[in-house]
């Protein structure tokens, strides 16, 4: 009976985490909930006390953190975080086991994770590019939607530990895919916080009662993920950082980027992430970006 229950229930990896901001600290310790022996490392000493206090176990360096690691995740800003903390004789690369598995949920441009792939797989080391979507609350929550960019049967082993991140999980395509993907994503909630905006800021110059408003809207065609999660952002004009406007700019120009490099025209984008990035000129770029609303209310008159 032991044998079986061993032959069910293979051990679980090792999981070394490598940044633990908005979006990794909750991620991590979704992953401690469900089994997992995670080693983190990031830069803030408040963030390695939270890990260990949630049954982590935080280390003084990346060598240290992924040494003995079988799956490393990275979950940092931008495509030059990325290359800091996997090359260089302190980095990833250079200090994991060869065969381990490196998951980058890393929301950054296709062409860093396919070269990242390529790079680690001349150590035999294997990738997967798999950002999310669904912030903060759907990090908090695991029900993020993760998108997967690598081979089917690194993807396969990995499922398990997405799992207890996610709720929607698929591959994509080859490396690099998970990141077109999560590209188009941003397109998408960027596009939709903005007309979000727009009408709430035409409903209260109406006089019209907004709560009411954006109830009724949520339950018509008009309702969107994006209005169910930042209603209360709009209402309450909260604009503590789920996902900040700084990063969201970032992802303008990665999707407004790789559709000239594919040939697609993005004309609404195009529009929105000069929006965005006019909003961050403006000092608001460690808002959340449901704060697009300040952009319209000042267009609009308003004195802010």
């Amino acid at each position: 009976m032991s044998t079986l229950a061993a032959s069910s229930h293979p051990a679980r990896p090792a999981i070394a985490w490598i940044g633990l901001g908005i979006m990794g600290s909750p991620m991590s310790e979704n992953l401690i909930k469900a089994g997992y022996q995670v080693t983190g490392f990031t830069l803030e000493r408040d963030k390695l006390d939270r890990l260990a206090a949630a049954g982590g176990t935080a280390a003084g360096s990346i060598a240290e953190a992924v040494k003995d690691a079988d799956v490393v995740i990275t979950m940092v800003p931008a495509s030059p975080q990325v290359e800091a903390i996997a090359y260089g004789p302190d980095g990833i690369l250079e200090n994991v086991k060869p065969g381990a598995l490196l998951i980058d949920m890393s929301s950054i441009t296709p062409q860093t994770s396919v070269d990242l792939a390529k790079a680690a797989k001349d150590k035999g080391i294997r990738v997967l590019d798999a950002p999310v979507s669904g912030g903060e609350a759907g990090a908090v929550e695991a029900v993020l939607s993760i998108m997967v960019g690598g081979e089917q049967s690194d993807f396969d082993q990995a499922k398990p530990v997405f799992e207890a991140l996610g709720k929607t999980i698929v591959l994509c395509g080859p490396h690099g895919s998970g990141q077109t993907v999560k590209a188009a994503n941003q397109l998408i909630v960027a596009v939709n916080i903005q007309a979000c905006a727009e009408a709430v800021v035409f409903l209260e110059k109406s006089g019209v009662d907004l709560k009411a408003a954006l109830d009724v809207l949520g339950g018509g065609l008009a309702g969107s993920t994006v209005l169910t999660r930042k209603k209360d952002n709009f209402l309450g004009r909260d604009f503590k950082p789920g996902f900040r406007i700084d990063l969201h700019h970032k992802d303008m120009g990665i999707v407004t980027d790789a559709a000239r490099n594919v040939g697609a025209a993005l004309p609404v984008g195009a529009v929105v992430a000069q929006l965005v990035a006019s909003l961050r000129a403006q000092g608001d770029g460690g808002l959340d970006h449901s704060a697009l609303l300040r952009a319209v209310e000042r267009l609009s008159g308003a004195q802010i």
